[in-house]
């Protein structure tokens, strides 16, 4: 990793390119499936409790979940809110950084959902073609 320099002196160059970069790690984990739509989750709903949001996310699983929201709270993208409570009260939220995802996931999203067609297309075009050459 290359240092670029600054007022304070040398200051890491971060490329995700390059192999054991910690900015690679951190693209897997906020590009991961559970990860885009729990953020986008609650980026739309604001805080949300953890069964809020295995309802939301149809499909995960209560482990993946968790496993995703712990991930994403030792990132600093979620805070997790305990109530002492019977039975136990969590919430979720976005912190401040994890805000400043919102607009990239977003756009991420409006892109899926507008181009899914054409890929679908892309897809079954694909597939006929690698079909045919078996």
């Amino acid at each position: 990793m290359a240092a670029v320099e600054n007022a304070t002196g040398p200051m890491p160059s971060f490329d995700p390119y390059e192999r054991g970069c910690p900015s690679r790690d951190l693209l897997d984990q906020i590009g991961s499936k559970w990860a885009v739509l729990v953020l986008g989750e609650l980026g739309r709903n604001g805080t949300s409790r953890f069964g809020h949001l295995r309802q939301a996310l149809a499909g995960v699983s209560e482990k993946m979940l968790t496993q995703t929201l712990r991930t994403l709270e030792r990132d600093g993208l979620v805070s997790r809110t305990v109530y002492p409570e019977v039975p136990p009260h969590v919430e979720y939220e976005l912190t401040a950084l994890g805000q400043t995802l919102r607009e990239p996931l977003k756009a991420l999203t409006e892109w899926s959902v507008l181009h899914i067609e054409e890929v679908i297309t892309a897809r079954e075009e694909y597939d006929d073609r690698t079909e045919r050459t078996r």
